[in-house]
């Protein structure tokens, strides 16, 4: 079976300021993968480039075998940084518009996993808290059937006993002929569920393994080898 992504030589600036420099991985389908970085290392630009809502520089990108545009946007799933909704906007009609506008979208799958949480079909996004409302629109991610499913930061504000729910529950809960890309500072919280990561530093690709060949190797949790190698040094 094809990889579900692949990116080669990737290379992206803004101006003078160089983001991303030859990044060069692959994904296989029945992944969960893990993107770290530091602030500022190109994270949130590799995934804007995936979801091809930005253009490259050089490289390229293809996301089961097409490359980024209107035939790979109907087989990723992103995971948006902001509310694309209208404040009034009920719960149960956005879940009408993702139903609408993606073909793969399984309104079944939607609704239970908002059964299982204090979201309610009539609640109005727009006096939902951030954390609850960044659980929706994982939910509504995840109800897609598609190839790729990328996040950005999706945990940031979500409390801890619904960080486990989405881990325990909506992250295992994929095809496996799908992947999941997922960028997190919350190291700690999802590497349970990593099979590989991918680390960015430098604007580089520093690191891409397995999430097990990384803690045998080094003797240490995913989280504890990303303070290590990050560490910064307070004295003056």
């Amino acid at each position: 079976m094809e990889n579900i992504l692949e990116v080669k030589n990737l290379c992206k600036s803004y101006g003078r300021k160089n983001v991303l420099n030859d990044i060069s991985f692959t994904i296989a389908p029945g992944k969960i993968v893990g993107l770290l970085a530091p602030n500022g290392e190109g994270k949130t630009t590799l995934i804007k480039l995936i979801a091809g809502l930005i253009t490259q520089n050089s490289g390229s990108i293809t996301v089961c075998g097409k490359r980024i545009g209107r035939e790979s946007k109907a087989i990723v799933s992103y995971m948006a940084d902001r509310n694309v909704f209208a404040d009034l906007t009920k719960v149960k009609e956005a879940i009408d518009n993702y139903e609408y506008f993606f073909a793969d979208f399984d309104r079944e799958k939607a609704e239970r996993f908002i059964k299982q949480t204090s979201i309610s079909l009539n609640d109005r996004v727009g006096k939902l808290s951030k954390g609850k409302t960044e659980l929706l629109y994982m939910m509504l991610t995840l109800s897609r059937k598609a190839g790729l499913y990328v996040l950005d930061e999706p945990l940031a504000n979500v409390d801890p006993a619904k960080r486990e729910y989405i881990i325990n529950t909506m992250l295992k809960e994929f095809n496996e002929d799908s992947s999941i890309l997922i960028s997190t500072h919350l190291i700690a919280d999802v590497e349970n569920v990593l099979d590989e990561v991918i680390i960015l530093s430098n604007n580089k690709l520093l690191i891409h393994d397995t999430a097990d060949n990384i803690r045998e190797t080094n003797n240490c949790s995913l989280n504890e080898f990303f303070k290590k190698t990050f560490a910064v040094n307070f004295d003056v």
